[in-house]
């Protein structure tokens, strides 16, 4: 998958990202340009930040990319949930979307929660296999 790695998040974001650019596409053919540009912006941010993350230069740079793709992924929850409201998304056929979405959400919340609790309980060892274990124990 272009380069994307067997890490779950890492996976899941990308792919999420590609939902919501098909569906900022079908939005923009319908004539919404403004609500479908923050969903665009806010759900392909998910996965940015997911991979900065993956490759922080620090623990505390990890929790802070982690915790700024948790903040995208709610608001692309929002912005999915408003437009399904007002009907420019059908809520049959982008339920699945929605789903996707409540799932990311709580994968990173899990990567959030676990890294701040083994800053704080002072768990040592090298960033990388720390990033690569707190990913791991979120899945």
């Amino acid at each position: 998958m272009n380069g994307i790695s067997d890490n779950v998040i890492e996976k899941k974001s990308y792919t999420f990202a590609i939902s919501i650019v098909e569906t900022y596409k079908n939005l923009e053919s319908s004539r919404e340009y403004v609500l479908s540009k923050q969903l665009l912006r806010s759900g392909t941010s998910i996965g940015a930040n997911v991979m900065e993350g993956l490759r922080a230069q620090s623990r505390k740079d990890f929790i802070s990319k982690m915790n700024i793709a948790l903040k995208e992924a709610n608001e692309s929850e929002y912005w999915i949930r408003l437009l399904m409201d007002t009907g420019y998304l059908n809520k049959t056929n982008n339920q699945s979307l929605l789903i996707e979405c409540k799932e990311i959400c709580r994968i990173l919340s899990s990567i959030v929660k676990t890294a701040n609790n083994n800053l704080n309980n002072n768990v040592k060892e090298p960033t990388e296999e720390y990033i690569t274990s707190v990913v791991e124990l979120a899945n």
